[in-house]
């Protein structure tokens, strides 16, 4: 959710192409809050200001800007054409913000003597609009990754001078996605990574010093996840020792979810979310969903692209990784034409309100869509079978099938990675970002993950709204984890036009071709000890077909003529998952190495279990 590049560190890069625009000042303050901390805050304004100015606020935990960035990053172009007061400042316990940063999202709305982010951004608001000079009384708040919290979570308690809101890549439940877990199965290199990034010295963000270069190597030798504690950070870090405390999803993750005490549109809200988020993907939506329980007046509003985690930030958007959008700056497109737009009509009075309730761009077509609900009442769920021959079809696996199943065998000794080895750390930089789009041909001919794909296509196939997997599936152990992905293949060709026999590819471009690419577009994880309950785990009957319903998130994407559609299944996701030991134990956190042991899984593929992705097809 927070990574670095996510906000702050990344919007104020040098990476940027100058444009000429305001000349800004700086001021540095220390808010002050209901309990008695004060909160390092710097106030960006217009060297010349001729009328009173909205407030644009932004609080992060990654540390302010020090000085005016020249030139102004991308991302607030859009803004200073318009005129805005900005406002970044460091949460409570970070820098040189007093009192304790807890890296946890509880809101205890009915205790006035509590405090946490969204009563300091409700004190910190009512200090600017009283004492910050020449502003309009109007308060927008943005924000990607924990910006995005900070921003999503005034929701519950919004100050009166709070007029728009941009909650966007926002987490919302830590234990059942997001950041941390997925339906509970540890994000294990995540969680290690970032609880020490953000806790381990509160004057800085902390990378993890690795002393193996490929971190898929160290995490596999580090062994269970108690060794995390026992040989490196020695109880050190609070988060990572709640994580390991609460496997389950108990009252204490229950209270982290603070989007459970959302049930309406207080304020207008602008979600946004990309479909490649390798980070908060399911977070936008599940705020956005909860905003519209009570939505009278239809001011929420979900924007989704084709972006990794904060993507929608930087300079263009034209691609990501190797995949191509059309020409489309998608990037860009969304701060002039949506984002800008948006906080100019709520804080600005100027324009137009947004005439969508939620505007993607479609992948595959490479368009721009306005939907007035989602998902659109045209969109059909229809099924597509995975069939024991490794052949996905329309068509359901009948009576006369000659095998029911097909089989692989997981070992923990030896995991399936979930992107191209060497595997960098997650922070700072290297190739976490854009993993999501990465070519999965990098492990179809693994013997440990079952691969089923369709014949090309004879027609585009849209998909638009919610996707699922309906899967059958049985384990030789007392526990497993199931990772089902969903990729659109792309055509393959003899070779390149442009290439001529006697020359060929240059050094690494053969590689980089689209040439038959296997590209992501739905990934998700399934712990079986979850299957009937989050709070209760239970083992497996070992050998036994259990039915396991995957929610596979929100998709708008063409599936073209001509190219094929394949999932992929497999039991081992690692090191982004943590690996679960396929024996029940109490918990995974606690077990042995001993613990951990092969297993024979099956995924089932016959007329009574029949396995299947849940397409929402547009006509």
């Amino acid at each position: 959710m927070r990574r670095i590049s996510l906000f702050v560190f990344v919007i104020f890069s040098a990476a940027c192409v100058a444009q000429a625009g305001p000349a800004f000042k700086l001021e540095e303050v220390m808010v002050p809050v209901r309990d008695g901390v004060h909160l390092q805050t710097v106030i960006m304004r217009p060297v010349t200001q001729w009328a009173p100015l909205p407030i644009l606020l932004l609080r992060t935990p990654y540390g302010v800007l020090s000085k005016v960035p020249d030139p102004l990053p991308p991302n607030l172009r859009e803004f200073a054409k318009d005129g805005y007061i900005f406002v970044f400042q460091n949460l409570r316990g970070r820098f040189k913000s007093e009192g304790t940063f807890n890296l946890s999202f509880q809101v205890d709305l009915a205790n006035p003597q509590a405090t946490n982010e969204t009563t300091d951004a409700y004190d910190t608001i009512d200090w600017l609009v009283k004492n910050v000079p020449n502003n309009n009384g109007k308060v927008g708040i943005w924000g990607v990754s924990y910006s995005g919290l900070t921003s999503a979570i005034t929701l519950l308690h919004p100050h009166p001078a709070l007029k728009a809101v941009s909650e966007q890549a926002s987490p919302a439940d830590q234990w059942m996605n997001d950041d941390m877990h997925r339906y509970g199965a540890l994000r294990e290199s995540y969680a290690v990574e970032y609880s020490i990034m953000e806790q381990a010295d509160k004057n800085s963000n902390t990378h993890f010093n690795f002393d193996k270069y490929d971190t898929y190597t160290w995490y596999l030798d580090l062994g269970p996840l108690g060794n995390v504690n026992l040989k490196y950070i020695h109880g050190s870090i609070p988060y990572w020792n709640e994580m390991m405390e609460h496997p389950d999803y108990d009252s204490f993750w229950l209270k982290e979810a603070w989007v459970n005490q959302l049930h309406s549109s207080p304020v207008p809200n602008l979600n946004v979310s990309g479909f490649w988020d390798q980070e908060d993907p399911w977070g936008p939506w599940k705020i956005w969903r909860n905003s519209e329980e009570h939505d009278p007046d239809n001011i929420n509003f979900m924007v989704v692209g084709p972006w990794n985690h904060g993507g929608w930030q930087g300079p263009e958007g034209s691609h990501l990784g190797q995949i191509p959008f059309g020409g489309h700056k998608t990037s860009l497109e969304f701060r002039e034409n949506i984002e800008a737009p948006f906080f100019r009509y709520y804080l600005h009075g100027e324009g137009s309100k947004p005439d969508f309730k939620v505007t993607t761009f479609e992948t595959g077509s490479n368009t721009w869509h306005k939907y007035a609900a989602w998902p659109p009442k045209e969109a059909k769920a229809t099924n597509l079978y995975l069939h024991s021959d490794g052949t996905l079809s329309f068509d359901a696996p009948g009576a006369e099938s000659d095998e029911e199943y097909k089989q692989y065998v997981s070992d923990p000794s030896d995991p399936v990675p979930y992107r191209h080895r060497p595997i960098s750390p997650t922070y700072p930089g290297g190739d976490w970002p854009a993993w999501e789009v990465q070519d999965q041909r990098f492990v179809s001919d693994r013997p440990d993950v079952a691969t089923f794909i369709s014949t090309p296509l004879d027609h585009d196939v849209q998909i638009t709204g919610e996707l699922a997997a309906d899967l059958f599936a049985s384990t030789s152990g007392t526990d497993s984890d199931f990772v089902v992905k969903l990729i659109d293949v792309y055509p393959q060709h003899a070779q390149k036009d442009d290439w001529k026999p006697e020359s060929g590819p240059e050094p690494g471009e053969y590689r980089e071709s689209l040439n038959g690419y296997e590209l992501p577009i739905a990934m998700e994880v399934r712990r079986g000890r979850y299957n009937h309950s989050y709070t209760t785990p239970a083992p497996l009957t070992p050998n036994q077909p259990t039915e396991y319903s995957i929610p596979l998130r929100d998709h708008d994407h063409v599936f073209l003529k001509g190219h094929r559609i394949m999932v992929q299944v497999q039991s081992t996701w690692f090191p982004l998952i943590d690996r679960n030991p396929q024996k029940f134990v109490p918990s995974i956190y606690q077990a042995k190495a001993s613990d951990y042991v092969p297993a024979t899984q099956r995924i089932y593929c016959s007329a009574q279990t029949p396995s299947h992705i849940v397409l929402p097809v547009m006509p």
